[in-house]
């Protein structure tokens, strides 16, 4: 047995899903450098769909600004309600 929390079963190497699932991460992060500000605005309305289909109660998407040497940097935190639509949503954007 190994030495975390998690609820282990020896004989058939299972794990329970609620040690893996805990709802402890529900951000998610992008961070990308555009050419523009038009182009990083255009990119957050598309995530911003995306996670719009995905959420079950409103996520809170805070995206900032930064000028930087080739560009504009957006980073844009998204606070899901659950770990579950967090990974739904960062799945969708592979």
């Amino acid at each position: 047995m190994s030495k975390n929390s998690a609820d282990e079963t020896p004989v058939c190497c299972c794990i329970d899903v609620g040690s893996i699932i805990d709802n402890t991460d529900c951000i998610a992060t992008y961070s990308r450098v555009f050419d523009n500000k038009a182009e990083a605005e255009e990119t957050l309305a598309a995530l911003s769909a995306k996670a719009r289909e995905v959420e079950s109660e409103p996520c809170q998407i805070t995206p900032t600004f930064k000028a930087v040497e080739g560009g504009v940097q957006m980073d844009i935190d998204f606070v899901f309600s659950c770990q579950a639509e967090t990974m739904i949503f960062q799945l969708g954007l592979r």
